[in-house]
């Protein structure tokens, strides 16, 4: 039996109705989603959560644990019970910190000229790191190769390291994927970035090669964002999940450099940047020795364990409560580096509106009554440092995965104001998309796909290390038409805050913001999950996605 909350027209409002031999429907009254979604808590979470008392939110600091006391004491002010470890709402994480120590160097010469210098402080023109736990490193006199987009591809038929042995050698590699560079849409999928596209994937592909440096070059338009961002995240204290092998399998050496830096290594080389960047996303391109140019590095790191803790919390459905709904959204941020006059990364909208919104949609959980299906609520931690909170919890769920009917992912709501659309990031991927859809045409909204797929967003949330194992996950965001300033007002709003305040100190809370449309897409999101837990559905994948097969495994399972 399925019941479920609809929206009237005329009023907006909910109306939760149900067979009438049903004691459950009959003690659920009419709600009003003014009142279940408040804008005022929204605000008053998202100022906390951003304020300077947290520190820029930091897993594994003061700031961090803060953090993780104030949204479970919030999860159970809203009525929710704790999901975590023992009885608690914490599923604890532990993370590897490592810390570059103030002797650290990387250098790439020629013959002895220096052409790009690095620290530990200095990231004004390349910034490096380490994936390896050991204290203390080095590289020496490591030939540079240029290896396009670093990518191997079989089902695109594209393999960068085809017959080439890159055993001591450092990788240098363009930052997002052929598909992007030619607009082809014959060619991966065309503008629209893939996961091989990402830096996570360059570093791993290289590791797998036996590379001993990754070095990606950063160009703004293909990464989406400016070398601000990569310096600022890179610097300081870096999380990683804990590896049993200690980072066996990954490089000595991953980094960034920046366009012009790459541009001055080719030309030392003899060779054209432009020229091998256009080569590099032609087939049958082939990898270009570079050992004129050689990479030395010092590495000293301190390295630890630090604790963290997914936080979680739950309720539980009347009928089949062995079955899930899940949503998630990621509470910290970039810390506190200590530089500059301003120099707490805030992350007022990256991401303490998706924390606030998954509370808030808790709430109104509870105050519409328990649904059929049970729904879970998961404030995942690093997912800054490379979505490790989310990938711990995928592989150590809550619930089994297969029992996950869908979910949810909350990441960075910008203040715009109301909106007649909704951004759904990855467009084309899940039969949510048509329930979300169903839900925004009484209120005489749209869906709209990614305004820039080619920046990959789909690939840089947590809503991806869920999927990647098979639940299907729905990552919409708030929309960009005005409902009274137009599309142009909220495409510039968005350019101003990804320039200048994205992944910077100038992420902060404003008493100036229209919450109206962080709470708009809380209520519709609210809507869409409530939906989901009271019914029997079990939506899936698109034909044709590379994430069915997996569930069409996991529901088979399900139907043994």
């Amino acid at each position: 039996m399925t019941k479920t909350v609809l929206l009237a027209s005329a009023c907006a409002a909910f109306v939760l109705t149900g067979c009438a031999d049903s004691d459950v429907a009959a003690s659920k009254p009419v709600f009003n989603p003014g009142t279940m979604i408040s804008a005022t808590d929204l605000g008053r979470r998202i100022e906390t959560l951003s304020s300077d008392d947290f520190m820029g939110r930091a897993p594994g600091t003061e700031g961090g644990q803060k953090t993780l006391d104030y949204i479970a004491a919030e999860m159970k002010a809203a009525g929710l019970a704790p999901m975590g470890d023992n009885g608690t709402y914490f599923q604890t994480v532990e993370l590897a910190e490592a810390t570059l120590n103030a002797d650290s160097m990387m250098q790439i010469t020629h013959d002895d000229d220096v052409i790009v210098a690095a620290n530990a402080s200095q990231t004004n023109e390349a910034i490096f790191w380490s994936k390896k736990t050991d204290a203390a490193l080095t590289l020496a006199d490591s030939e540079l190769v240029f290896v396009g987009y670093g990518v191997v591809a079989p089902e695109f038929g594209w393999n960068d390291y085809e017959g080439l042995d890159v055993e001591g050698k450092t990788v240098v590699m363009l930052v997002n994927d052929p598909g992007y560079a030619t607009k082809d849409a014959a060619l991966f999928n065309g503008d629209a970035m893939t996961y091989y596209g990402r830096w996570t994937y360059k570093y791993e592909e290289a590791g797998r090669q036996g590379a001993a440096g990754a070095i990606v070059i950063h160009q703004t338009a293909p990464a989406s964002y400016p070398w601000e961002v990569v310096s600022g995240s890179w610097t300081g204290a870096q999380l990683d999940v804990v590896r049993a092998d200690g980072g066996a399998d990954r490089a000595i050496l991953e980094g960034w450099v920046t366009e012009d830096i790459a541009k001055s290594l080719f030309a030392s080389a003899g060779l054209d940047f432009n020229t091998l960047s256009v080569s590099a996303a032609s087939t049958g391109f082939e990898a270009v020795d570079m050992a004129e140019l050689q990479l030395n590095a010092t590495i000293n790191q301190s390295v630890k364990t630090v604790e963290s803790a997914n936080v979680v919390g739950g309720i539980r459905g009347t009928v089949h409560p062995d079955e899930y709904v899940l949503y998630m959204g990621h509470w910290d941020h970039l810390g506190n580096n200590g530089v500059g006059e301003d120099h707490i990364y805030n992350g007022a909208v990256d991401n303490a509106t998706g924390t606030a919104a998954i509370i808030e949609i808790g709430e109104a959980f509870v105050e519409a009554g328990a649904p059929e299906r049970s729904a879970l609520f998961v404030a995942v931690t690093a997912e800054e440092s490379g979505l490790l909170g989310s990938a711990y919890y995928a592989a150590n769920p809550i619930v089994p995965l297969k029992q996950t009917v869908g979910g949810i992912n909350i990441d960075a709501i910008q203040p715009i104001g109301e909106t007649k659309d909704v951004i759904v990031v990855g467009y084309g991927s899940s039969e949510l998309e048509d329930r979300l859809n169903d839900i925004l045409t009484p209120r005489g909204m749209r869906i709209e796909p990614d305004k820039n797929p080619s920046a990959g967003y789909f690939y840089r949330s947590d809503h991806i290390s869920l999927a990647k194992r098979g639940v299907p996950m729905l990552y919409a965001d708030g929309g960009v038409d005005h409902v009274t300033k137009g599309s142009a007002y909220g495409e510039a709003f968005g350019k101003e805050y990804t320039e200048i305040r994205y992944h910077k100190p100038a992420d902060e809370y404003d008493n100036s913001w229209d919450l109206s449309g962080i709470k708009q897409v809380s209520e519709i999101l609210f809507e869409l999950g409530y939906n989901l837990a009271d019914s029997t559905d079990w939506p899936n994948w698109y034909d044709g996605n590379e994430f069915r097969a997996l569930r069409d495994e996991q529901r088979a399972e399900m139907d043994d």
